[in-house]
């Protein structure tokens, strides 16, 4: 099997070309040197005409599943009037490669982890992409087969194998052994940045060249088997993690861990892993249908989990191999169950003893969270099912995406007022929220607390927050906006407070989650840019990173990288001073 050639080119910004080899977006090393010239378009006035501009579903996207194309080499351009204080790199994870060999993956959350960046550095604009080497990625490929199970796709013995090896192989994933294709989010720990999933696996990374560096395996610290990719940072910088533990000593359960930033100076050698505590842990309500999360919030006090009704079944997932299905088939949601807030004291490390709970929801993005006069406020991105997922199977994005799918649950930002100190004494059935809200918190005779949100939009997903005001009163909220599909046709800027948006969004751009980049000496909360990796509806049409300036929402400028560049998840912004240099 020929494997892809690694290069990195030079004034100017050049792709090579493409190589014929059992994958879908191949990885490049580019670097751009050139002339900026001012940008300054305005962003769209409002909402309208964003469905008429998008003339169908990507095919650069769809492109990217059906196998590799040869293009052409042609020069980039850096059209922008970049702040000089912007220095430092976007670094971004995703889903590259769904074909190996004849075999496909079943969806799209399962293709192998393509990292790519943009490093910004005395106003040049270098690019780089490259997949991550986990062992996933090394055994698919030296099989030429996908031969590691994802979530939803079960990977298989050879068919050419013997019965003993076939038996071994199904025993063997009664209780399965996850992958380490680590292709969610980036997280930074210490001094170390590491590409991660959903999975008791992260991998280190080096962010200026993207090699792939250790595996990690939380489970030698942490007795979890799964774990959110949106950790939390303190102003410690500790990591703040929850992850879930299955059936470990009879029980399940929530487990809250902090990853120290540093260690002790005489053991500098070793990991911040092996530092790693747990800081409480929060029992599942059924021992063999653990709620999933994604993510989870936190304020100055406390961390908000959230136990929704969209559960994993332990008995069906370790059963999920001999009976030929995927483990995400093993996930359901029970509309007619509820969801329960959990709230834990930062500083006792106990839970809130009283039970606060809503309706059924499926959520994944929590947006920010504060205390406020005695009340907990948090802000979370829900739908009333989870047919969500279910939109991303590769079987559904044919061409005939924009007919036949669309979403059955809008993305809802809803704010929770939970009043952590209340009246004891207060008549049943009465609002005890006392802040400005038409959220509700009503005390049921049991004495349990059933919560109504306030809706502050819909349609918007991916959100990301000013990261200084996190666990803090904040106003704005930069996200993706999403249309007739989970796919975004364009960005917003959504002030909680007057409920006002600002947008931008062009013919044929699909924009990926907007990263939101302080300036050094900001002022006001939105004092600093926006930035978003945008493809095209026509993969002739080159893909670029724009630029937008955060308060007015105009854009600043945009780099455009004459290659194909694949939609991706969740990443970060390193600033220079994050990074170490390649020597050290």
């Amino acid at each position: 099997m020929e494997q892809a050639e690694e290069l990195t080119y030079l004034l100017p910004l050049r792709a090579t070309e493409r190589v014929n080899f059992n994958t879908n977006v191949q990885e490049l090393e580019w670097e751009s040197r050139s002339q900026p010239r001012a940008g300054g378009t305005p962003a769209p006035a409002g909402a309208a005409g964003a469905q008429r501009r998008h003339r169908g579903f990507p095919r650069r996207w769809k492109r990217s599943m059906a196998g590799i194309r040869k293009s052409t080499q042609s020069p980039s351009k850096l059209r922008c009037r970049l702040p000089t204080w912007l220095q430092g790199t976007l670094l971004r994870n995703g889903p590259g490669m769904h074909t190996i060999g004849d075999s496909k993956y079943n969806h799209w959350f399962d293709g192998l982890a393509l990292l790519h960046s943009f490093t910004f550095k005395n106003g040049e604009v270098y690019y780089r992409s490259k997949y991550l080497r986990s062992d996933t990625y090394n055994c698919n490929i030296e099989a030429n087969r996908i031969v590691v199970s994802e979530f939803g796709t079960m990977a298989y013995p050879d068919p050419c194998k013997n019965i003993f090896a076939k038996a071994f192989s199904y025993l063997s994933h009664t209780i399965p052994e996850f992958t380490d294709n680590c292709l969610i989010n980036i997280m930074k720990a210490g001094d170390d940045f590491y590409a991660t999933g959903e999975t008791n696996f992260i991998r280190k990374i080096n962010p200026q060249t993207l090699e792939t560096l250790e595996k990690v395996d939380y489970n030698k610290y942490v007795a979890v088997n799964l774990a959110t990719s949106h950790p939390h940072y303190d102003s410690a910088g500790n990591v703040l993690n929850m992850g879930t533990s299955i059936v470990d000593k009879g029980k399940t359960k929530y487990l809250l861990f902090k990853i120290p930033s540093s260690v002790p100076e005489q053991e500098k050698k070793k990991s911040c892993f092996k530092h790693l505590e747990v800081v409480c842990s929060i029992p599942s309500r059924s021992l063999l249908h653990p709620s999933y999360y994604h993510s989870f919030g936190i304020t100055e006090n406390y961390i908000i989990f959230i136990e929704q009704p969209f559960r994993l079944d332990i008995l069906k997932m370790a059963t999920a191999y001999i009976r030929g299905v995927s483990w995400a088939s093993c996930l359901a949601f029970s509309k007619d169950d509820k969801t329960w807030f959990h709230f834990i004291d930062r500083k006792t490390k106990k839970e809130v003893s009283t039970k606060f709970y809503t309706d059924a929801l499926v959520f994944f993005h929590h947006i920010n969270a504060y205390e406020e006069d005695g009340h907990i406020i948090f802000d979370i991105i829900a739908y009333t099912d989870n047919s969500l997922y279910d939109m991303f199977y590769l079987k559904n994005l044919g061409k005939d995406f924009e007919e036949c799918t669309k979403l059955t649950s809008i993305p809802t930002c809803k704010r929770f007022v939970v009043p952590l100190q209340y009246d004891k004494d207060a008549v049943l059935d009465s609002n005890l929220v006392t802040l400005p809200s038409t959220a509700t918190a009503v005390k049921e005779k049991d004495g349990n607390i059933y919560c109504q949100p306030e809706i502050l939009c819909e349609g918007i997903e991916l959100p990301r927050i000013n990261y200084d005001y996190n666990g803090k009163k904040y106003k704005y909220v930069y996200a993706t906006e999403v249309q007739w599909s989970p796919v975004p046709t364009k960005i917003g800027k959504f002030n909680t407070q007057t409920k006002e948006m600002l947008h931008w969004g062009q013919d044929d751009c699909w924009p990926s989650e907007p990263v939101f980049v302080p300036s050094p000496d900001a002022k006001e909360e939105d004092d600093g840019v926006v930035l978003t990796c945008v493809v095209k509806t026509d993969p002739k049409d080159p893909p670029f990173l724009l630029i937008l300036d955060a308060k007015t929402f105009t854009e600043l400028g945009r780099a455009t990288v004459n290659v194909e560049m694949h939609m991706d998840l969740h990443g970060m912004f390193i600033p220079q001073q994050d990074k170490k240099t390649e020597t050290e």
